[in-house]
């Protein structure tokens, strides 16, 4: 589908397995809000929510919801340990077949091709032979989206005519760049959290490889948020990692921490308003619950919690974290007054 050229308002979705309940939080409010997209662009688990946003934007938030509550989406990654190991020796590659994502996403969506969408979608994968990344923009639309989730190890590369595809997060964890190549001049940046988290070095073996493939994601995303073109606003919702798990007491997470102000925009309960004003938003605002945390060395970079891929059981409370989180974010700046 072609991107309509009077496009202004993106969402741009990024990757994270599991963690991508936390976008549905950010849809929701944003949807409450009235904000609208013109145009819709993910990787990897975004680029699963993404398509549901680009099929129904009204409806997406409520709609994903409920698939990411139900038992549903459990079964894309289903399977015994003796199962995942069966698999593995089979395929000496990956350790889950993507037959049940698929089945997962024909069943849920009703669109087959790009066409069928009612907002412009991409979502990006990487191209294997090309070494590059691939954006997908029209054409069959479940193969696409399965390239740009397919997680190395996990699942197998997607075939799709002459070339193989893994995983959109490889080559672009948090594509801010593509909606801006596409015309977009208001982006909303959805992510699953782990950018609210500062990185540290490594104290432990398998904290080496986690931290240098963290750097390898926020990389981009920090280079591209630094340089928006004149005119460009993007707004990075919070996800509510930073926030505590409660604030009945009146005591709103964002305000008065220690640090000052940080590059990046105006802070407001962990999101950053950014504009094309070269500053960097690398240092994300992260709390006072965070930095308790990090004091007390319970927040390590190398908390393995969030590379827990099948650990479904904390979906109810990102959704609803980064909901209020993101709701408070958009009250704040005034945006739900705007809409589109």
């Amino acid at each position: 589908m072609a991107v309509r050229a009077e496009v202004r308002t993106a969402f741009v979705l990024g990757g994270g397995g599991v963690l991508g309940a936390s976008e549905v939080g950010m849809l929701r409010a944003l949807a409450e809000a009235d904000i609208r997209p013109d145009l819709v662009v993910g990787t990897s688990i975004g680029a699963i929510n993404g398509v549901f946003v680009a099929h129904d934007p009204a409806g997406a938030a409520e709609r994903l919801a409920e698939v990411w509550r139900s038992q549903v989406v459990r079964t894309a990654f289903a399977g015994s340990l003796f199962t995942r190991l069966n698999t593995l020796a089979r395929s000496g590659t990956h350790i889950h077949a993507n037959a049940p994502l698929r089945r997962l996403i024909e069943d849920e969506l009703p669109a087959r091709d790009f066409a069928d969408l009612a907002v412009p979608f991409q979502c990006v994968a990487a191209c294997v032979e090309r070494a590059a990344a691939h954006w997908f923009g029209e054409g069959e639309l479940v193969p696409a989206v399965l390239a740009s989730a397919a997680v190395p190890g996990l699942l197998p590369p997607v075939r799709i005519g002459d070339e193989h595809f893994f995983d959109g997060g490889l080559v672009h964890s948090i594509p801010v760049g593509r909606a801006v190549q596409l015309g977009a001049t208001r982006i909303y940046v959805l992510h699953v959290g782990r950018i609210e988290q500062p990185l540290r070095p490594p104290r432990r073996p398998w904290e080496v490889g986690l931290v240098s493939f963290e750097i390898a994601r926020r990389h981009r995303f920090v280079e591209e948020m630094a340089t928006l073109p004149k005119g460009v606003h993007a707004h990075v919702l919070p996800a509510g990692f930073a926030e505590p798990e409660s604030s009945t007491n009146g005591d709103r997470p964002g305000g008065d921490q220690p640090g000052g102000d940080q590059p990046g925009g105006d802070r407001t309960n962990g999101g950053v308003q950014a504009e094309a004003n070269g500053r960097s938003p690398a240092r994300v605002p992260t709390g006072r619950l965070a930095t308790r945390r990090a004091a007390s060395g319970a927040n390590r970079s190398g908390e393995l919690s969030q590379w827990r891929y099948k650990d479904f059981g904390r979906v109810d409370r990102q959704i609803d974290r980064a909901y209020e989180a993101t709701s408070r974010y958009l009250a704040e700046h005034h945006l739900a007054e705007h809409g589109r």
